[in-house]
């Protein structure tokens, strides 16, 4: 083992067999955006095994600004092949599958069967609702937020908890949007970082 991981083993709630667990690990993200690359940054820093990258977008540079992930030299490439390049860049012994694809309630489901925990990172209010839906079926964790202006939430759903539609069971017909409401990058970076959180500690198992 490489002096890698060594801050975080250190702590009695990680442990050897903790970093084996989050090396074993699968986690599902939906979403390469604002939410996604802190959360990916993360979860690639901390040793997770597999990362599933799920985003049909390009990078654009009105992306840059709370998207750290990427630089002017990535403007017009897929996004999760952006993502993937510099994951990998960062911890070279982790794997990162790159799906540039809509989520879809067709999809949705082969999606989360190949993951430990979901992470919704799409920022879309249908994707939320799908992505809860077949985490409730497969009673798999999902970790969901959402940022606008200056606020947003992060949520644990499914596998034990109520899901996302239990919570909210109608979709409101109009939802704000970071690009008519606009954003500040630090918010979603901090949810984001939240939502990492809450990943690292469904797999470690913390209280």
């Amino acid at each position: 083992m490489t002096d890698r991981y060594a801050r975080q083993i250190v702590l009695p709630e990680v442990g050897p067999s903790g970093q084996a667990r989050l090396a074993a690990a699968r986690v599902l993200v939906v979403g390469a955006g604002g939410l996604g690359c802190p959360v990916l940054h993360y979860l690639a820093a901390a040793g997770i095994g597999r990362l599933i990258v799920v985003d049909p977008d390009r990078v654009e540079e009105s992306n840059l600004h709370r998207q750290p992930l990427y630089t002017m030299a990535d403007i017009g490439a897929r996004k999760v092949e952006a993502a993937r390049a510099a994951l990998l860049r960062l911890n070279p012994d982790i794997a990162v599958e790159a799906l540039a694809q809509r989520l879809t309630p067709g999809n949705a489901t082969a999606l989360v069967a190949a993951a430990d925990i979901v992470v919704d990172a799409a920022d879309s209010l249908a994707a939320t609702y799908v992505l809860s839906d077949a985490c409730l079926q497969q009673h798999t964790p999902l970790i969901s937020a959402s940022a606008v202006g200056l606020a947003g939430y992060v949520g644990g759903f499914c596998a034990g908890a109520p899901s996302y539609r239990a919570v909210f069971p109608e979709m409101p017909a109009r939802a704000a949007s970071c690009s008519s409401a606009g954003v500040l990058g630090s918010v979603v970076g901090l949810l984001g970082s939240l939502q990492a959180q809450f990943v690292l500690q469904w797999l470690l198992d913390i209280e």
